[in-house]
């Protein structure tokens, strides 16, 4: 479905990435893990063209990105929820919701799309009219998420969805991610929780100043000595 071919990207004058590439399969969860500022939520701002790429391509369903702009991918599948989930404070949940099905497609199929989001995340149908910049984080995350799928998304980009929630919390993020997961969608997860997401995933990408150093199936890259010394402390 995704293929990310040997893309560098810079921020200014400074490379951030650097001949970075990785594949994510229809129906897979694929993870890229790794420290701060390692360059993962860059390459998920490429694939969305929030970042542009200097070289290298960006295929989804085998069609080149790179001359389509952030706004028309949404209506092609890609969907992301950003890191700190940007939702608009003043406006109200299903406010929030519904500017995820912005274009005509995914307007003509919301009542759909909020009856799913609804059935994932049950405390959104009680909480329509409330203002999202009054909702604790655990409930905004539930409503970034919900907004990337009014979207009807087949690739759903996730950038560090368990960030600042308490641990009972980010229990409930990764049943949802689990359970989109077990219903087809194909997803793409940064988390800096290496364990939380590999233990969800198929496969993942281990993201190093800018390259990829490793990759393997989950099983490969939690048995890994380096990966194990290097995020695990063992």
């Amino acid at each position: 479905m995704l293929e990310v071919r040997d893309i560098d990207v810079f921020y200014g004058d400074a490379q951030a990435l650097y001949g970075v590439g990785c594949t994510v399969a229809g129906g897979e969860l694929v993870t890229l893990v790794g420290a701060n500022g390692a360059g993962k939520t860059t390459i998920l701002r490429a694939i969305a063209g929030i970042r542009p790429v200097a070289r290298g391509d960006l295929l989804f369903e085998g069609e080149s990105l790179r001359k389509v702009p952030p706004h028309r991918r949404p209506g092609l599948g890609i969907a992301l929820v950003p890191e700190g989930r940007e939702l608009w404070p003043q406006l109200t949940v299903r406010e929030n919701l519904e500017l995820g099905a912005y274009d005509s497609p995914a307007r003509a199929r919301a009542t759909e799309s909020f009856a799913q989001v609804y059935d994932l995340f049950p405390k959104l149908k009680d909480r329509t009219g409330q203002l999202a910049g009054s909702m604790s984080g655990g409930e905004q995350q539930m409503v970034a998420i919900g907004r990337a799928l009014m979207s009807r998304p087949r690739l759903l980009m996730m950038d560090e969805p368990s960030l600042g929630l308490a641990p009972l919390v980010v229990g409930q993020m990764f049943a949802a991610i689990r359970r989109l997961h077990a219903d087809g969608l194909t997803i793409l997860l940064v988390e800096q929780n290496l364990v939380r997401a590999l233990k969800v995933a198929d496969r993942g990408y281990v993201i190093e100043t800018g390259t990829v150093s490793l990759t393997g199936t989950s099983e490969q890259l939690l048995s890994n000595p380096t990966v194990r010394a290097a995020y695990l402390g063992l």
